[in-house]
């Protein structure tokens, strides 16, 4: 540990650059995946712009409690059944996972075949943590 330090401590520009591309890599990636929007602002874009709640979190778990109206295809089987959205393409589409670490892989593939998409800040967890209403049961 003491010849870590020592090395952070006779290095210090190039610790500082590799943590400057990692943090400019991250902005990067996560911007890909779409951007990234409160419990309001979801709320605002379905009453508003009619958008389509996509939950990507396992069947078991969605049947468990999700957001009303929503529909579940989980991150596993994105890529086979993204097919299913193309009915949707001309709404815009917030994707809801458990708690935020799998809606930018998501996001990222649907941005690249043209959706208009974003993400719900915090997942499902968030929107359990400001007491909105969750639907129990059907997938």
């Amino acid at each position: 540990m003491a010849n870590f330090i020592i090395f952070i401590g006779e290095q210090w520009m190039l610790v500082s650059a590799l943590l400057i591309l990692i943090f400019l890599f991250m902005q990067s990636e996560m911007r890909r995946g779409g951007q990234r929007i409160s419990v309001h602002q979801l709320t605002n874009l379905v009453n508003n712009e009619g958008a389509l709640v996509l939950d990507v979190r396992e069947s078991a778990e969605y049947r468990e409690g999700h957001i009303l109206d929503s529909t579940n295809i989980p991150f596993k089987s994105m890529t086979q059944r993204a097919t299913e959205l193309e009915k949707h393409k001309d709404r815009p589409i917030v994707i809801v996972d458990k708690m935020g670490q799998h809606s930018g892989a998501v996001g990222k593939q649907l941005s690249e075949a043209g959706y208009n998409i974003s993400r719900l800040d915090g997942g499902i967890t968030e929107w359990k943590g400001s007491n909105l209403p969750l639907v129990k049961g059907k997938s």
